[in-house]
């Protein structure tokens, strides 16, 4: 293996200007290029990027240290480590094994999922509101996965399956809304708004039409919830992002391209179309199988990306930074809506809710002055 260091300017984006196109101002991107002796095999890493990677690793580890050991039974990380390997004692593996560690790996996975399909998404569409929740993807996996829980009462795959029909159903939707004017730009931000509202509406009428209790348990699951989680769920979204990252972080170099602009990306040999197609299904499916475990969890796509990116200072999606903030920034709130307000249950999509309610109206506002500008 050698390493180089190099800074090199990207390809410029083209902008139309007066039917005219302009190239923009180069990106330079720095960083240390890692190849093989007969240099068939090479990858960019970035200082900035690498340290900040090793740092939310590290909150991570600490996250789940506190989230195993604190609570109403405390353990020490011995016996957090003998249940692990099974040798602890009959409480300890209950409350570790049963109890905490489905609900905390749940949290970790959901949260990966949601800001890996949010980062593509935001990618692709370029725009910052480019997220699943705001579009309405996660409202279509919503409503595919209520009509499992209301009409068919299936299982936890027949859910997951529900969840990705659903999601896959409202993607082709909204992409046949803006046939022949590409993802780009904020007009599909403000078609994914309005689908989103239809399938609101959708998700209340079916609740309508189903019994009390399984109201009630669609209205609580429609919320966000991590509680009572089990291995059931732990495995089904932990395979799912087995199968889908790395899936994403393949194609990341791809996406890299791709924002430079269709031409560009083009003339550097990507296919742009089936690019743009994998991409879109795999954001799609994150946001599926996460909404079908936990129920629809605002915020953690739309704002764990952006934050990895700027602590990044990355030209390109930082797939990896994302899943890691996505992760912690999840598994941080479930923890705070646990230990702050026991001994209430609160659904930790109201914690997201609120938070990214607020981050929501910063960012329509930011938006706002750089269209204006």
């Amino acid at each position: 293996m050698s390493a180089v260091r190099e800074s090199e300017a990207s390809a410029p984006d083209q902008r139309p200007v007066k039917n005219r196109a302009v190239p923009a101002a180069p990106r330079v991107v720095t960083g240390m290029v890692v190849r093989t002796r007969k240099g068939g095999l090479s990858l960019r890493v970035q200082g900035r990027a690498l340290a900040v990677t090793a740092v939310l690793v590290a909150a991570l580890v600490l996250l789940m240290g506190v989230t195993l050991t604190t609570g109403d039974f405390e353990l020490s990380v011995g016996e957090v480590l003998q249940a692990l390997f099974g040798n602890g004692s009959g409480a300890a593996d209950f409350i570790v094994n049963t109890l905490r560690m489905p609900r905390l790996l749940t949290a970790l996975c959901v949260g990966a999922a949601l800001a890996v399909s949010g980062a593509v998404l935001q990618s692709l569409t370029g725009n910052a509101l480019g997220s699943p929740d705001i579009i309405g993807f996660t409202n279509g996996s919503a409503t595919g996965a209520l009509v499992v829980i209301v009409v068919l009462n299936g299982s936890m795959t027949q859910i997951a399956l529900g969840a990705l029909v659903g999601g896959l159903a409202t993607a082709a939707a909204v992409s046949l809304l803006m046939l022949g004017r590409g993802l780009q730009g904020f007009r599909l931000v403000v078609v994914g708004i309005g689908v989103s509202a239809l399938l609101l509406a959708l998700n209340s009428y079916l609740i309508t039409r189903a019994s009390w209790q399984e109201a009630l348990e669609a209205q609580a699951w429609l919320i966000g919830s991590l509680g009572n989680r089990l291995w059931i769920h732990a495995n089904t979204i932990g395979l799912a992002v087995v199968v889908l990252l790395p899936l994403a972080f393949f194609l990341a170099r791809r996406l890299s391209m791709v924002e430079m602009g269709d031409g560009i990306a083009t003339a550097l040999g990507v296919d742009v179309t089936r690019t743009r197609a994998a991409l879109l299904v795999i954001s799609v499916a994150l946001a599926a199988f996460a909404t079908a475990v936990t129920g629809p969890i605002v915020f953690i796509a739309l704002a764990a990306p952006q934050l990895a990116r700027r602590l990044t200072r990355s030209s390109g999606p930082a797939l990896l930074p994302s899943a890691l903030m996505g992760a912690l920034l999840l598994a941080l709130s479930d923890l705070v809506v646990q230990r702050v307000f026991a001994p209430a249950l609160l659904p930790v999509g109201t914690a997201t809710g609120t938070i990214g309610g607020l981050y929501l109206i910063w960012l329509l506002i930011t938006e706002s002055r750089k269209s204006r500008a």
